[in-house]
């Protein structure tokens, strides 16, 4: 599929990026800042993202959405984990109701 292969394209090279000079990489730049950073960063571009959709800008919205996709994905590299594990995560609920699967999370 080639949403699966974008996102694996975007997680090698951001973790190619945890190697790389802070002074010349922006998502390098995210990952010495540290943790909160990024969790700032998120943030920010969830709360853009709202805003997008609240004004009906479509183009803005797939903008702010795209921002948010990759800074997650940027938390993803800095935590160690992969896109796939997402993905499995999605496949895992397919066909699930949201309240059903909501249920069984929280037993827990």
């Amino acid at each position: 599929m080639m949403t699966d292969n974008l996102l694996n394209r975007l997680a090698i090279i951001l973790d190619e990026r945890k190697q790389a000079d802070p002074k010349s990489s922006y998502v390098a730049s995210l990952y010495a800042k540290g943790l909160d950073s990024i969790l700032k960063k998120v943030g920010e571009e969830a709360t853009e993202t709202v805003i997008a959709a609240k004004n009906g800008e479509p183009t803005q919205l797939i903008y702010e959405v795209a921002d948010l996709w990759f800074h997650t994905l940027v938390l993803l590299s800095h935590q160690e984990l992969h896109p796939q594990a997402v993905l499995d995560e999605l496949d895992r609920r397919f066909g699930l109701s949201g309240i059903e699967e909501k249920a069984n999370r929280n037993q827990h």
